[in-house]
Formats: C-alpha cells, sequence, structure tokens
C-alpha cells in the first residue's frame, strides 16, 4: 500500500486500482475499531454508487470499487462526507450474539492446557471464558473467523508450538489474548477449549456469516446433551441463535 494523503486525522492508501484503504491508527484498540464501524455505516448510507464492497480490519477500513464506474477523486470526497457525517463514535452498541459451547472432553482438548497455563480450574477457566461480552473486530484467516477481544486476561495461552493440520468446525479457542471459532474445518494453532453446535458459516445461508464485526458474543456452557440437541435444530434449520441489544456508550466527535 502507498500512502498518498490523508482525511481528517486518518491516513488514505491504495492498494492496486480498485480499493483504498482508510487507516485510523496502529494499535487494536476497541474506540479506535468503532471509528472504523462508523465510517463503515456512514459510507453505506451515501451508498456511492460503484463501490463494491467494504471490509473492516482492526484499525483500517478497504473499500472496494469498481474504477469504471467511480472516479477515485468522487470516492475521496464519499469519504470525506462520510467522515464528517459520522459525527459521534460509539464503542460498544450493537447486537450480543449468544454462542452455546460444550467445553472440554473431546470438544476442547487443549482445556487442561489452558488450565495449567493460568493455573485455573476448569470450572473457573469455563466460568471467565463465558462470563463477559466480547468484541469482534474483525473477520479473517478463514469465512466468518471472528476475532474477538475483551477476554479475561487471566485465560491469555500462548498457541500451540506445534498447530494442528484439521480443526473441526465450530471449535473455540484462545491465542494470546484472544479467542475466536473456527468457522469451517481447517488448520489452526489456537488452543481448542469448546466446541458451539452452531455453523458460524454456512454458504447456503442468508447470511452466511453468524456474526459480523462490530458484533459482540458472549459465550454460554451447555453439557454434551444439550449441545447435540441445539446441533440437531440447527442442521434441520430450526435453531435461531439468541441476540440480545448491547447499551451504547457515545465517544463523542472524532472525525
Amino acid at each position: 500500500m502507498i500512502l498518498l494523503e490523508k482525511i481528517e486525522d486518518a491516513r488514505l492508501c491504495d492498494a492496486g486500482d480498485s480499493c483504498l484503504f482508510v487507516e485510523f491508527g496502529t494499535t487494536v484498540d476497541r474506540a479506535l475499531n468503532a471509528r472504523v464501524q462508523t465510517l463503515k455505516k456512514a459510507l453505506e448510507a451515501l451508498s456511492p454508487s460503484g463501490v463494491v464492497e467494504t471490509v473492516p480490519t482492526y484499525r483500517s477500513l478497504a473499500i472496494y470499487y469498481d474504477p469504471l464506474r467511480l472516479k477515485r477523486s468522487d470516492l475521496v470526497e464519499s469519504l470525506r462526507l462520510a467522515l464528517r457525517k459520522g459525527g459521534e463514535t460509539t464503542e460498544s452498541g450493537g447486537r450480543i450474539v449468544i454462542i452455546p459451547v460444550c467445553y472440554g472432553g473431546a470438544y476442547g482438548p487443549d482445556l487442561d492446557n489452558v488450565c495449567a497455563a493460568t493455573g485455573l480450574s476448569r470450572k473457573e477457566v469455563i466460568a471467565r471464558h463465558s462470563g463477559r461480552d466480547l468484541y469482534c473486530f474483525m473477520l479473517g484467516f478463514t469465512p466468518g473467523f471472528a476475532y474477538l477481544g475483551g477476554m479475561d486476561e487471566a485465560l491469555a495461552t500462548p498457541r500451540l508450538e506445534n498447530p494442528r493440520a484439521l480443526i473441526p468446525a465450530g471449535s473455540v479457542g484462545i491465542a494470546g489474548k484472544q479467542t475466536g471459532i473456527y468457522p469451517i474445518d481447517s488448520p489452526g494453532g489456537w488452543q481448542l477449549i469448546g466446541r458451539t453446535p452452531l455453523a458460524v458459516f454456512d454458504p447456503l445461508r442468508t447470511p452466511p456469516i453468524l456474526i459480523e464485526a462490530g458484533d459482540w458474543v458472549r459465550f454460554e456452557a451447555v453439557d454434551e446433551e444439550t449441545f447435540l440437541s441445539i446441533q440437531a435444530e440447527a442442521r434441520a434449520g430450526r435453531f435461531v441463535p439468541r441476540t440480545e441489544k448491547k447499551e451504547e456508550k457515545s465517544h463523542g466527535a472524532s472525525a
């Protein structure tokens, strides 16, 4: 990427001839990420013709556009307007998606690793992991993989020294201070502590992704009998995950 200019206090970078990045900083920070989400919503509200897709990351928003339909200079003006219209940022508004998880055993083969690394009992690890709402900063790695922040730091555990070649879809893992859910069967090196019976990614579903960037996630511990019951209902298309509304918290004008 090439830095070309600044808009307000954000950096504007080209990534090829059909993508612009707007960067707000260089750190993993929830208030900074709220600015990314605010710009995304403001640009979507303006809906400039020729914008193909917007992709939020921890600290930036990528805007893919069709250069045959939208001039770069016109897109930059739309971004300036979106930044001004963004007004106040909200750090904690949005929905909370309740994700059932069966912890330990065959579903979470690394739960004891986390206990050994943290000095906590299985019961304490599960209680701390499911005891707070976690913020989805971004999606990546595989379709629908939600990078969740705000985990109890007492649970921080290094990645596996030897990553697994195959991790079942729905597995819930910990890597450092983050936690996440593997949406599809894939390789990976996170410590697996449980599994959800829900399909986090289903290309035949609308929408295909269960958790979006800017959402909150609350894990809910269930036993194996409940796991299997929810799994059967979900596969039959009869299970709808519970959601709640997260109270918003204003951070004042930022752009």
